[in-house]
């Protein structure tokens, strides 16, 4: 199998983390996106959607998306498990990943598209659409203090893809979106310097 990659952006991140905390080793290729590697005839070959990551498997089909490829990864290397064990436990692993995602991730990136000087002539940019992105990320972040509570984990008593999506998104938006963690939101802090001390985190 093969890795198609991008150190900077946060979905291919997402991957890596999932991949290191199963131990696997999965050769990689970098494709730099700010290059528009990824919009080259050949790579829309093995994405049309031309997004990162893209896992090449050993036939030769490529499969796109984060999840999906961590999805595929859980099926052939079940252990750790970060998915679910059960039909419920899955279901709920998959409710705040899908929070984590649709909640925090999505509006992270949607500030830094309209704010950031990068995408300027690639698309249209709102700045003002993209301010009211990064409130959005500071107001979940707060929500998810106060989910959190004493929990270790945001969806287990252990580390999910849940956990994974957050970390991305809350890092992603700090680099690179402008929005600072508020070191009054406990829960989150705490569970922050938890998770990014996994030497997953570094992958």
């Amino acid at each position: 199998m093969k890795l198609y990659d991008f150190t900077l952006a946060p979905n291919p991140r997402r991957t890596r983390i999932f991949i290191a905390e199963k131990g696997l080793k999965i050769d990689t290729e970098q494709v730099n996106i700010f290059e528009a590697k990824n919009r080259t005839p050949e790579f829309l070959a093995k994405n049309p959607a031309g997004g990162l990551p893209v896992l090449q498997l050993d036939d030769g089909f490529h499969l796109a998306e984060s999840v999906a490829i961590c999805r595929y990864l859980e099926g052939l290397h079940p252990q750790p498990n970060l998915m679910g064990k059960d039909s419920r436990e899955q279901a709920v692993i998959e409710m705040w990943n899908r929070r984590m995602e649709l909640n925090l991730f999505a509006p992270a990136g949607r500030a830094f598209q309209h704010t950031n000087e990068l995408f300027n002539g690639r698309i249209k940019q709102f700045p003002d659409y993209g301010a009211t992105q990064r409130e959005t990320v500071t107001q979940q972040i707060q929500w998810l203090d106060a989910q959190l509570g004493n929990r270790p984990f945001i969806a287990a008593d252990r580390f999910t893809i849940a956990d994974i999506t957050a970390l991305v998104a809350i890092d992603f938006a700090a680099g690179f979106a402008g929005v600072k963690l508020d070191p009054a939101l406990k829960n989150v802090g705490r569970w922050h310097q938890t998770v990014s001390s996994r030497p997953s985190a570094k992958a």
